[in-house]
């Protein structure tokens, strides 16, 4: 994922789209692997996902797609094709369907430029449409409407990630041996511990993830009896064989 815009380095805009883009594709067997937050400048958007695209199969950017001077990310991903930007008849169309003044409308024509040879994303709000040029699918920044284009995309489905978790009272330092074993004996588990702390007290969530429930269960449950071997219970359990 690329995370593009200015007003996300600087704090002003409140990132979200990385989570419920993570969560989304993670229901369908597809894992994030890498997250960047890049500036609007045009040569390190098009060096950037001329990097990624060759190392992931899917490359997902959001923001800079819409009708101001500084959103130059149609621009950067023509510049990373070497391909030139033209206007796209059927994005055109759907602008010039909203009543507005010339002005106003001028403004508007700049979402429907697209690199040459691109398709498009449908957007089920009805605005303009994101694109994509080979493996690297363009959205917009704003979360509600890149929540209209995320579902339209043709994701090859993979094995659906699960995930069991349970806490406890004692921080990481306590049972890192204990966690880094059960990782060693369940290779294809992802283990992870995050520690907290919860009314004063210290806590650790341990978190399994993996796509065969029956190996989470055995990581899950070899890992409450190394727990209960050390005096302690897990004081929460819960389990999401749907999802991560």
């Amino acid at each position: 994922m690329l995370l593009i815009g200015n007003e996300l380095l600087s704090g002003r805009t409140r990132e979200s789209n990385l989570h419920y883009i993570a969560t989304y594709l993670s229901s369908k067997g597809v894992r994030v692997a890498e997250a960047r937050v890049i500036p609007d400048i045009h040569q390190r958007i098009a060096d950037t996902v001329n990097e990624v695209r060759k190392e992931h199969d899917y490359v997902f950017t959001t923001g800079g797609i819409g009708p101001t001077h500084d959103d130059i990310t149609a621009e950067s991903i023509a510049l990373a094709f070497d391909v030139p930007l033209v206007e796209n008849e059927t994005i055109a169309n759907r602008i010039k369907k909203r009543t507005a003044p010339a002005s106003t409308l001028v403004n508007r024509l700049r979402m429907a430029r697209v690199p040459q040879g691109a398709s498009l994303i449908e957007n089920l709000t009805g605005g303009p449409q994101g694109f994509y040029l080979e493996n690297v699918y363009v959205m917009a920044g704003i979360p509600s409407v890149l929540r209209a284009m995320l579902p339209t995309i043709d994701i090859t489905v993979g094995e659906p990630l699960h995930s069991c978790s349970l806490e406890v009272a004692l921080g990481e330092s306590h049972i890192a041996h204990q966690l880094d074993q059960v990782q060693q004996d369940f290779p294809t588990i992802e283990v992870g511990s995050y520690p907290f702390v919860r009314d004063g007290n210290i806590g650790t969530s341990v978190v399994f993830r993996g796509t065969e429930i029956e190996q989470l269960s055995v990581a899950f449950d070899s890992t409450k009896k190394v727990l209960l071997q050390l005096g302690t219970r897990p004081t929460e359990e819960t389990f999401d064989w749907d999802s991560s």
